[in-house]
């Protein structure tokens, strides 16, 4: 079975959830042998996703029975929803009884159900995918584009075995859910788990509730996964002036932190002795492609680390070619087993095969220390050109983040102006001045918006599309 969920003691806690349901790796078995024993056809399944035994259970059983799931969000909007259902005809649906979605399932019969999901058989016909298809990610989480990218069995596994190496997750680890399981980067905590034989505590609830630390503390969680928001959210709520008995291991993805955040959460993971893994990922790339020791984490700020177990990094240039002299910034290219087919932008795509065959252009420009450590400073299509100097948008946030640290701050290009929205107004009118002695440009060049707060998706990352709707006041 995937993640060779069947050799596990049958008494070893798989799953754990907040409402007190627990999932042994016996019982775990068992269920995706129900599943198995449906006989579906291989066809896609909807899978709409919460982080409980039911979502997690339903979707192991999924793969097992062969078919291949494309992971949403259980509170995805209706017409995002409808939207892909036409594009992408489904044949099953894997739904929560608390489905708002009625409207969608009326007429389909209900061919399985446990843990308050059900698989409900749609109007559509199974099609033809590729045989080494086995999942399907969002690359855009709440926007509704179609664009998909296709994982297989091996890129899971190659990339889980990896994680489990360099995280060093064993049986005893208790990861909890402080991410959505349809996020790549939430996914990847239930895949390296389950292939460690540890257990997943599994919550609804944000880091900012008070229940969530109640289930963290009941069920003495080992490890933390979270993205640059989590973080800041983690410092409002003054975790790091606690100390845990239990916890040993953060984990940090979907961005990079400020170099001053960084440093904080550093010295507190030294002085907790807590293990402080920063890490670098693409859902193209399955999840992760880089890790920095947490022995460097004082040593590096701002660094990514080095490749994962089995995977390589190349730099090149705009041509191509491999920039090997250090310091040189150029786009990040990554070898391994873990990066996916390709993408999908309709249900014709899913009978492609292999695109990339193991190399991606992760679209991220980067440079190399002398110990062979790796930086991002961008991303290609993050940049501005004002007054003839190019400008990176990723820059000018990381700046103004660590002048005011804790703020919201986020970045655009609009019409050839640099636009900087925040949430603090006591920093509108300070940005003018220090962008210009930081990056030399005419105040006219730059606006900068009030907002309530910065639209950030359900994987705590700025949704910048959605900022545009607000340039009509400026």
């Amino acid at each position: 079975m995937l993640f060779g969920i069947e050799k596990r003691p049958t008494d070893q806690r798989a799953f754990c959830s907040e409402d007190g349901t627990i999932v042994t790796y016996g019982a775990l078995v068992e269920l995706v042998r129900r599943f198995v024993k449906i006989k579906l056809k291989r066809a896609l399944v909807f899978c709409l996703c919460e982080n409980s035994p039911g979502a997690v259970t339903g979707y192991l059983g999924i793969m097992e029975a062969g078919c291949v799931p494309l992971l949403l969000d259980a509170k995805l909007k209706e017409e995002i929803l409808d939207s892909l259902l036409k594009q992408y005809q489904p044949a099953y649906l894997w739904v929560p009884d608390n489905c708002e979605k009625e409207y969608i399932l009326n007429s389909c019969p209900v061919l399985f159900q446990c843990f308050g999901y059900k698989l409900y058989q749609t109007e559509y016909a199974p099609y033809p995918m590729a045989d080494n298809l086995a999942l399907l990610l969002t690359t855009s989480g709440s926007t509704g584009s179609p664009k998909l990218v296709r994982l297989s069995r091996k890129n899971i596994i190659e990339n889980g075995k990896a994680i489990v190496k360099y995280l060093q997750i064993d049986k005893e680890e208790r990861a909890i859910t402080s991410l959505p399981m349809q996020y790549t980067y939430g996914l990847s905590v239930i895949h390296s788990h389950l292939l460690a034989g540890g257990s997943v505590l599994l919550t609804k609830s944000s880091i900012v509730q008070q229940s969530f630390w109640n289930f963290f503390e009941k069920e003495r969680a080992t490890s933390l996964a979270g993205v640059p928001y989590t973080y800041e959210l983690l410092k409002k709520i003054r975790f790091f002036e606690r100390q845990s008995t239990h916890l040993h291991v953060l984990t940090q993805a979907g961005g990079g932190l400020s170099e001053t955040l960084q440093k904080e959460i550093g010295e507190w993971a030294v002085k907790s002795q807590v293990r402080f893994y920063i890490m670098y990922g693409q859902t193209e790339a399955t999840a992760r492609m880089s890790y920095l020791p947490p022995e460097k984490c004082l040593d590096k700020p701002g660094s990514i680390g080095i490749p994962i177990p089995e995977g390589k990094f190349f730099i090149v240039d705009s041509e191509g070619k491999e920039i090997k002299q250090q310091g040189l910034i150029g786009e990040l290219v990554y070898q391994g087993s873990n990066v996916s087919l390709g993408y999908a932008e309709c249900r014709m795509d899913l009978q492609k095969q292999d695109e990339r065959q193991g190399i991606l252009e992760t679209g991220d420009l980067a440079r190399m220390d002398s110990e062979g450590y790796y930086y991002i400073v961008g991303r290609k299509s993050r940049f501005i050109k004002l007054f003839g100097s190019r400008i990176s948008l990723d820059d000018c946030e990381r700046l103004l983040k660590e002048k005011y640290p804790g703020t919201e701050i986020a970045c655009i290009s609009y019409q050839e102006k640099l636009i900087i929205f925040t949430t603090e107004e006591t920093i509108v009118d300070k940005v003018y001045e220090y962008l210009t002695e930081h990056i030399q440009i005419n105040t006219q060049s730059y606006s900068c918006i009030l907002l309530d707060t910065i639209p950030i998706s359900e994987s705590g990352k700025i949704i910048y599309r959605e900022l545009e709707r607000y340039l009509s006041i400026t």
